[in-house]
């Protein structure tokens, strides 16, 4: 008897496949965070300098696999259905179990797919994944304070304001405060208060 290891989840909306990366990505990968670099690096900590190569793409896919199998990540791309093409990623990170059951959501899309629904699409989905098959009971996310965009796609999917926290992330090389969002598996708070 041969013993099958266990799938990684595959999320199906109505324009996408939310999918683990694969090695076959990388082609597309690349092409899309170059094409997209003015786009993505104001809001994305500093790109290093091997971000595109294959070596570098290569250990994302490899932590991918291990931190979905261990429980600590689930790492999606954003796959749309009719021509395949790659648009971003959506990623729950660190998992915690125990009496937090919570991860922290974070999120790109390559400029050409930006303000198409595609990824409030994507949103929606892995937080319904998180509270349904994974048994969370909170998703956190943080954006800057005038990414204006990323606020409304929270603030469309659920999420609801909780604060600021100072110093949060080093983006573009500074330490810089961003905003705090949560959705709540069971959320009584009423409509978000964003700062």
């Amino acid at each position: 008897m041969r013993l099958r290891r266990p799938r990684a989840p595959g999320l199906e909306t109505e324009r996408l496949t939310l999918r683990l990366p694969r090695h076959a990505d990388y082609a597309a990968w690349v092409a899309l965070r170059r094409d997209s670099a003015a786009f993505l690096q104001r809001w994305e900590p500093s790109w290093a300098e091997d971000h595109l190569t294959r070596s570098a793409f290569a250990a994302r896919v490899f932590w991918s696999v291990r931190a979905q199998r261990q429980g600590q990540a689930l790492p999606l791309f954003l796959i749309r259905r009719p021509d395949r093409a790659l648009l971003g990623a959506a990623t729950l990170d660190n998992v915690r179990r125990g009496p937090a059951r919570t991860a922290t959501l974070g999120y790109w899309i390559g400029a050409a797919h930006a303000r198409q629904g595609y990824m409030r699409e994507a949103v929606e989905a892995v937080v319904q994944h998180a509270f349904i098959r994974m048994d969370l009971s909170r998703i956190e996310a943080a954006t800057l304070p005038e990414n204006i965009a990323s606020r409304a796609l929270l603030e469309r999917a659920g999420f609801k304001y909780e604060g600021v926290a100072q110093a949060y992330l080093q983006i573009d090389g500074r330490w810089r405060n961003h905003v705090l969002y949560a959705n709540l598996r069971s959320d009584r708070r009423g409509p978000a208060d964003p700062a």
